[in-house]
């Protein structure tokens, strides 16, 4: 596999490849070249010198060329799915959703490119203002490997319809399927050099893309920590940037539930993507009246989820994608046992068998009688467990809901419309789902508050990140 630098397929200018390796049984997938700041640089200039041409053509004649990619990419639904699944992990059927995510959102911003020209205004004493939106030029998107084809999406979408190019780096452990995205959208029609990929690491690949000054604005999706490092390398140049940072999305259940919907809700919100999804259920809220009927079936429906390679007729959740992260989640249940920081009710363990022996599996895993002060209520879990709570009313649900750093996503299920009203008034998060949790269609802006970043993804919302706006005053 290769990088895309100039529309044209090339290696990485020390010529070095690494291997990438299907979480679910450590085989070789591909190899892919190992970029170098060098590369970016390349990409960067590629980018530069398309600008003009890219940015002279209307939005809805680049907007067309996003129609045609996502055609083409709905035509290869499943090869594509095939190579996500391999590389990332995640069962096919949740794969080819995320493929057919990616063709939603070029489609959703093919739709709205004729409104994206600028507007009118009439002012005071007879006199006309006129708002025009420009293209930045250059913008850089480090995306991560979750859910890598939703993602670069989000990024690709609303800064090439714009009129800008791109530089992106993919994650190092699922380069192929943005790779193969690239190479259709740039046989869709995207001239030379609109659309550049880096492959390679976050130390050299991605630290360029974050200072090189050619890049004039940066999408970035990860974790708080390198957030923080982001935006601080970012501010030297006065570059504009848009942080998605993670959460853990509380998720509160009310004594008027329809609990088989809830229960089914918090499998799907939790378990999907085998936990490695920002906007996961992260924290469960559970009112006391019905916790009992509720932790039960919750945990009979959990107990029940087949995992194994996502390639398997009838898996419902996948490996981890990477050793670091099937650690990270091992230990962290390993101290709430030993520490007695909870109860586990269901998995806390590495599946036995020889289908599991080369992967990351992980048994989804239910903990109650939570301590306040635990990891699991504190941090991001980026994996298969989730803690469930007992409260006694909305009140204490939303207290606690709130008492977190992240402030993503959350839910509330019910059938008050008080209590939705309440909930959706209070909760300290970029999304509210009611009697849902997860989806996010291309529609609607999509981001976070306090620590789980700056700015918004998806919508007509983010089209002003990626655009100059000029005000005209005759």
């Amino acid at each position: 596999m290769m990088m895309l630098i100039d529309g044209e397929w090339t290696g990485s200018c020390s010529e070095e490849t690494y291997e990438v390796k299907n979480p679910a049984n450590g085989r070789l997938v591909d190899t892919a070249p190992l970029g170098s700041a060098e590369d970016v640089k390349r990409a960067a200039d590629s980018a530069h010198e398309a600008f003009k041409k890219w940015s002279e053509l209307t939005a809805r004649e680049r907007g067309k060329i996003l129609f045609r990619a996502a055609q083409r990419v709905r035509e290869k639904q499943h090869e594509l799915a095939v190579t996500l699944t391999m590389e990332q992990g995640k069962p096919l059927k949740e794969a080819r959703d995320e493929i057919q995510g990616f063709a939603n959102i070029l489609e959703y911003y093919s739709g709205i490119s004729a409104a994206l020209e600028g507007r009118a205004v009439s002012l005071a004493n007879g006199r006309h203002g006129i708002i025009l939106r420009r293209p930045i030029g250059v913008c850089g998107a480090i995306i991560p490997w979750n859910v890598p084809a939703i993602i670069m999406g989000w990024k690709v979408g609303p800064a090439l319809v714009t009129g800008n190019t791109l530089v992106l780096k993919p994650a190092t452990t699922t380069p192929l399927t943005n790779l193969s995205l690239a190479s259709i959208l740039n046989a869709s029609g995207l001239p030379k050099g609109v659309l550049n990929v880096v492959t390679g690491n976050g130390a050299s690949v991605g630290e360029e893309i974050v200072r090189n000054p050619l890049i004039k604005k940066l999408s970035f999706t990860g974790s708080i920590e390198t957030g923080r490092r982001v935006l601080q390398a970012a501010s030297s140049s006065m570059k504009r940037v848009t942080l998605e940072l993670g959460g853990s999305d509380p998720m509160i259940v009310c004594d008027d539930a329809d609990i088989k919907k809830a229960v089914e809700g918090a499998v799907h919100g939790r378990f999907y993507n085998c936990g490695q999804t920002c906007t996961a259920v992260k924290r469960l809220y559970v009112f006391e009246s019905i916790a009992d009927e509720f932790v039960r079936k919750l945990r009979g429906r959990v107990e029940r989820l087949k995992v194994g390679n996502g390639m398997e007729e009838g898996v419902d959740m996948g490996p981890l994608n990477n050793r670091a992260q099937w650690e990270q989640i091992k230990t962290l249940v390993d101290r709430v046992k030993e520490k007695e920081e909870g109860t586990v009710i269901a998995g806390g363990k590495v599946p036995e068998g020889e289908t599991y022996k080369n992967g990351y599996f992980y048994m989804p895993t239910l903990v109650t009688d939570v301590a306040p002060d635990s990891a699991l209520l504190k941090e991001e879990v980026f994996g298969p467990v989730l803690p469930i709570i007992t409260v006694k009313g909305l009140d204490e649900a939303i207290e606690l809901a709130n008492g977190s750093k992240f402030g993503l996503g959350s839910s509330i299920w019910t059938n008050d419309i008080e209590k939705i009203r309440v909930a959706c008034e209070r909760l300290e998060s970029g999304v509210t789902w009611v009697n849902q949790h997860v989806k996010l269609p291309p529609e609607m802006p999509f981001g976070g508050v306090k620590e789980s970043g700056i700015g918004r993804e998806n919508g007509l919302e983010t089209i002003d990140a990626y655009c100059e706006l000029k005000s005209i005053i005759t």
